[in-house]
């Protein structure tokens, strides 16, 4: 196997191939975001769901990173309440926003409706036959449903997918630079859990690996790290979030310090692998040259909202972003 090379943001772009639906993708996202900009609103491109590593060319085998999306959804649907245009860019049946609501196994969609039979219609035929919403899971149902319909109808939401990591860092260069149109009022959420290491397209094996010759052993390269250029270069203005997750509490804000620090951006969130539905920590500063500030947001796991469902952390996380964001709008010339 060839020996491993040191990929920077320029050299990735340079050798690894674009997705087929990138231009189809950027296009439309393109549209949305020129629509949005005649209207005055702020966008926000939140990320979502983890990426996948594959080892063959023709994929049968790949690496995975752990996500289901949760966080990413339930963020894009705050953004929305607070007025922004949203460009949701997910893993491929990863979770969305309000379809979330009744994805999980324990609160299954189909459980809600109910078929209607008229008096004439026999077991077997439903032609006829109405279906309805159990009326206990109503209220909650038309919330959801109210809310999708009017961010559709709004022209509020565009969702596109990734699934290996060269379609989101293709995805991200592409759309970054097309929210550069919008200076400071573009917000960067970058919620997905992106693959640390990859295997370049060079190297990989056309067909299935066989198992017949014993163990295996890949040496893969570091993924190149774009925030930087993101920083720099493709969206200078633009207010960035990333996020940082780790098992050790105790590695948790220095590594996000070492991360603002590194890539010059604006906020890094980071989170306990075992603690993130309750607590995160913002590590932020508004200028390079000023010092950095550490914020907690906690909430107390047995909160429930105004309709008796658990708080969710997301809905505090996304109103002080907002804040963050206004003020670094006012304060560009």
């Amino acid at each position: 196997m060839a020996a491993s090379t040191q990929f920077s943001a320029e050299s990735y772009f340079a050798t690894q191939p674009p997705p087929p639906s990138l231009e189809h993708d950027v296009a439309a996202v393109r549209d949305f975001i020129g629509r949005q900009k005649e209207r005055g609103r702020k966008v926000v491109l939140v990320t979502s769901g983890g990426t996948t590593v594959p080892l063959e060319l023709n994929v049968v085998r790949f690496l995975d990173n752990f996500s289901a999306g949760t966080r990413g959804a339930t963020s894009a649907e705050y953004f929305l309440q607070a007025g922004y245009a949203v460009v949701f860019m997910h893993r491929q049946f990863s979770l969305q926003p309000f379809s979330r609501h009744y994805s999980h196994s324990t609160n299954p969609f189909l459980d809600f409706l109910e078929i209607e039979k008229t008096n004439s219609s026999g077991d077997s035929d439903l032609s006829h036959a109405d279906i309805s919403v159990t009326p206990s899971k109503r209220p909650d149902l038309f919330e959801v449903l109210k809310a999708y319909k009017s961010a559709h109808t709004l022209d509020l939401l565009h969702t596109l997918t990734f699934v290996t990591v060269n379609d989101y860092l293709w995805l991200l260069r592409a759309l970054s630079q097309e929210l550069s149109a919008l200076g400071c009022k573009a917000l960067y959420y970058l919620a997905a859990a992106v693959s640390d290491f990859f295997l370049p397209r060079q190297r990989m094996s056309e067909h299935k690996i066989q198992s017949g010759k014993g163990s295996l052993l890949i040496e893969m390269d570091q993924v190149p790290k774009i925030l930087k250029p993101m920083v720099d270069e493709w969206s200078p203005d633009g207010f960035i979030v990333s996020f940082k997750l780790e098992t050790d509490p105790e590695l948790l804000i220095p590594k996000a310090r070492a991360a603002l620090e590194r890539y010059g951006h604006q906020i890094v969130i980071g989170n306990d692998l075992h603690r993130r539905k309750f607590e995160v920590v913002f590590v932020s500063r508004t200028k390079h040259e000023d010092p950095i500030s550490e914020t907690w947001l906690r909430i107390d796991p047995h909160t429930t909202d105004s309709r008796g469902h658990p708080k969710e952390i997301e809905e505090d996380i996304i109103a002080q972003l907002v804040k963050m964001h206004d003020a670094w709008i006012a304060a560009k010339p």
